[in-house]
């Protein structure tokens, strides 16, 4: 494993999101040129905070607090023109300026106010059986993407490509809009105005990616830190389908989301929160309630960035955790929230899933009409404050013993473990440390 001369490096969150990849992007973006964004939309919720102030990102990389730094939105995005705008003027009212520091790519997929629409409609339809989205319009958006009827920035920044293409789009959609769902249509004069403003207003940042990057990268020999969205559980291929995403969250997206080839990428970093939350529907098999859960959500701050909805916690899972070290291919682990833990007496993880008899079976493809139940892996907690650790040594030994542990029976070793919300608040390994087991 290199150390810290790696060039490339990508950072995934390896559960269902809520890992704390903000705040390590933004801690490694000091070291890095360019900072990437490769998939997803504004589903996705990052908070950075640095000299008291929380700043809350969810379509800029969070790279972009950085001054001098080069933040990209690339292809395999979907970006809603009218909230990315907002976010930009948010950071530059912070004293952020964004101006030649940001570029979109011209082949991401716009989310129209449509998409918005059809994705609340069809939750409120759904009832109990609803996939517990954002409802930000990100599924409708990437269903259209798919199916070769998406509209995309290289569309948007030009007012009459935009005009022919929602000429062709806003009929299809006013019908599902009235008939099947009850709701009034939208006026193309109107969803036009408002959009070419938007495009116009971003005509300046869009910028073919797969070309920019390779000059940063080639010629200019710029240091890129490609950041994932969501986490690898909620993989749309890969993921507790169809509790998923609508994009791909793995390494392997890097390429189609950025046009950046992922055999280029030195380091493969996956954030692993010290336990487990999920936001929204679907199995969660280390999941708790009761007090200690409340514990968790309470001291974690576990509540969507995005939504504000409470998260669902639980225990670390190191099935579901493998499976996602494994589909990403990643090199070392990022440890967050471990200060979150400092007050509980006992830990515990989930190390394997059982079936009906008693048989372990691996990370399932479905969870449908199964019935598993998991087994238990407990630790002594460490009842001690680990926020101003800076070290690995100056951490309780009951905590050491626990990350060792993780680190183990992961087959990664640590890169970084972050021990509060600050930028300050981590401990950094270059080498990388493969801690002794007791």
């Amino acid at each position: 494993m290199k150390g810290s001369e790696n060039r490339h490096v990508c950072v995934l969150g390896t559960q269902w999101g809520d890992e704390g990849k903000g705040k390590i992007v933004d801690v490694l973006s000091e070291s890095f040129d360019v900072i990437v964004r490769f998939q997803g939309g504004a589903n996705a919720g990052h908070t950075v905070k640095f000299e008291g102030e929380k700043h809350v990102l969810h379509l800029l990389p969070s790279g972009i607090l950085r001054p001098g730094k080069i933040a990209v939105l690339g292809s395999g995005m979907v970006i809603e023109p009218v909230t990315l705008l907002e976010e930009i003027e948010t950071v530059n009212r912070a004293g952020i300026e964004t101006r030649g520091r940001l570029f979109i790519s011209d082949r991401a997929h716009v989310v129209m106010p449509y998409h918005r629409l059809l994705d609340r409609a069809r939750e409120e339809r759904a009832g109990d059986s609803k996939i517990g989205t954002t409802l930000r319009g990100i599924g409708p958006c990437y269903e259209d993407k798919a199916a070769r009827r998406g509209i995309r920035m290289a569309d948007l920044i030009e007012p009459e490509a935009l005009r022919i293409r929602l000429e062709r789009i806003l009929p299809q959609k006013n019908e599902l809009l009235t008939e099947l769902y009850g709701q009034a249509p939208l006026k193309l004069e109107s969803v036009w105005k408002e959009l070419s403003s938007a495009g116009e207003k971003l005509r300046e940042t869009v910028v073919n990616v797969t070309e920019f990057l390779a000059e940063l990268s080639e010629k200019k020999k710029r240091r890129i830190l490609f950041e994932g969205a969501q986490g690898a559980l909620l993989d749309l291929d890969l993921g507790t389908y169809p509790y998923v995403t609508s994009s791909n969250t793995c390494l392997s997206a890097v390429g189609t989301g950025s046009g950046f080839s992922p055999r280029k990428i030195d380091e493969v970093m996956g954030v692993v929160k010290a336990y487990t939350t999920r936001v929204g529907e679907g199995p969660f098999p280390s999941e708790i309630e009761g007090e200690t859960a409340e514990l968790l959500r309470e001291t974690g701050n576990e509540y969507g960035a995005t939504t504000g909805r409470p998260r669902r916690c639980g225990w670390l899972d190191m099935v579901a955790l493998r499976h996602a070290l494994t589909a990403n291919d990643v090199d070392t682990l990022v440890i967050t929230k471990l200060d979150v833990l400092d007050a509980l007496p006992e830990i515990r993880a989930a190390v394997a899933y059982k079936n009906g008899e008693g048989r372990s079976v691996g990370f399932p493809a479905s969870f449908e009409g199964r019935t598993l139940t998991v087994e238990w892996k407990t630790f002594p907690g460490w009842r001690s404050p680990t926020g101003g650790c800076r070290t690995f040594e100056e951490l309780p030994e009951a905590c050491r013993n626990y990350l060792a542990w993780i680190s183990r029976a992961a087959g990664r070793p640590l890169r970084m473990i972050s021990v509060g919300g600050d930028r300050d608040n981590v401990i950094r390994f270059d080498p990388p440390l493969w801690p002794e087991t007791p």
